[in-house]
């Protein structure tokens, strides 16, 4: 049995796990775009959070987890009429992925021995309800690229080829990483993120002790550190269940509605995305939080990571768009 490294037991990255944590309460942020240094647990959070996920109720043998008998697809012949629950998908895009293999194609095999014209479903169907997670995604291809930005837009993924017509729902979390140095995101794509996070290599020399010590004892015995953390995962589970439930009853004031446009207008971000986005994270943090208002201290804390990929780049700002979003929080948030 393969054990995924349990996301409570992630040495720092504070603020990795919490952009994760808070697209897993609410999934309409838009995902997570997680760029840094190789070997700095951006895989292995991702990993992670698939275990540390509650479980989505949807119908039996569904190709899209589809949530009721009347979302289930016209082409979806596997699908049962009874519910079950089942583990949140976390489904990879490998970068070598061709387009039949993520949209989905006409199934081959039934062509040839039924005479009949039927919808093999691709990675985006597994992804329905879920997580798609590309590792590497600024190396990945333009026409994937393209794909991903219509589905991602419309939450529905469209075939029309080879005599079929098909649709389905394609409503996921997209998390990406990368390392900048290899190469940088198309500015289409890097907007349909929600969240934005950069991870370095920690610097303190007790914390990489830490994270030396964990790995070991996890590769040496993984049944038994998976056990060991098994109730910090589970107390994180369950905040998520409840900031779920919270999440509609958290208010939201004039003023903070006032602090999300002048900090945009402040940093001069592309578009309106930028406060929608803002606004929505800040209140997941607030139903995480336990706390029924959203306050400036929500917003102070999530405004790096909703705005600083949304900024206009200064070439002459050496210190970078995230210095930039806390360099103006404590000027126009003061």
């Amino acid at each position: 049995m393969r054990y995924a490294f349990p996301f409570s037991a992630i040495v720092g990255q504070h603020r990795m796990k919490q952009a994760m944590i808070l697209t897993a309460v609410d999934p309409g942020i838009g995902g997570v775009l997680v760029f840094g240094d190789r070997g700095t647990g951006k895989s292995t959070a991702v990993r992670a959070l698939a275990a540390l996920l509650p479980p989505i109720q949807a119908v039996e043998g569904s190709a899209t987890n589809a949530e009721s008998p009347e979302d289930v697809a016209e082409w979806d012949r596997m699908a049962g009429s009874e519910m079950v629950d089942k583990p949140t998908p976390v489904i990879d895009l490998p970068l070598g992925a061709t387009e039949d293999r993520v949209v989905g194609a006409l199934d081959i095999e039934r062509a040839i021995t039924h005479g009949e014209k039927a919808f093999e479903p691709g990675l985006l169907a597994r992804a329905n309800r879920g997580y798609l997670y590309i590792d590497e995604v600024n190396l990945l291809e333009d026409h994937i690229v393209d794909l991903l930005l219509d589905v991602a837009q419309s939450g529905e993924n469209v075939i029309e080829r080879e005599g079929l017509s098909v649709r389905h729902d394609a409503r996921f979390v997209l998390v990406g990483s990368g390392n900048p140095e290899e190469g940088e995101l198309r500015p289409q794509l890097l907007d349909r993120f929600g969240l934005s996070v950069e991870v370095r290599s920690p610097s303190d020399i007790e914390e990489r002790i830490e994270v030396i010590r964990r790995r070991a004892a996890f590769e040496s015995n993984p049944a038994a550190f998976v056990s060991k953390w098994a109730g910090d995962d589970a107390a994180i589970r369950d905040d998520i269940l409840r900031a779920r439930k919270a999440l509609g009853d958290v208010e939201t004031g004039t003023s903070a509605l006032r602090d999300c446009a002048e900090l945009c207008l402040a940093l001069g971000s592309d578009g309106l995305r930028g406060e929608l986005t803002l606004l929505r994270t800040a209140r997941a943090l607030a139903a995480f939080e336990d706390d029924g208002e959203v306050t400036r201290k929500h917003l102070r804390d999530v405004a790096p990571m909703a705005l600083s990929h949304r900024l206009r780049r200064d070439p002459l700002d050496e210190a970078g768009s995230t210095a930039r979003v806390e360099r103006l929080l404590h000027d126009v948030l003061a």
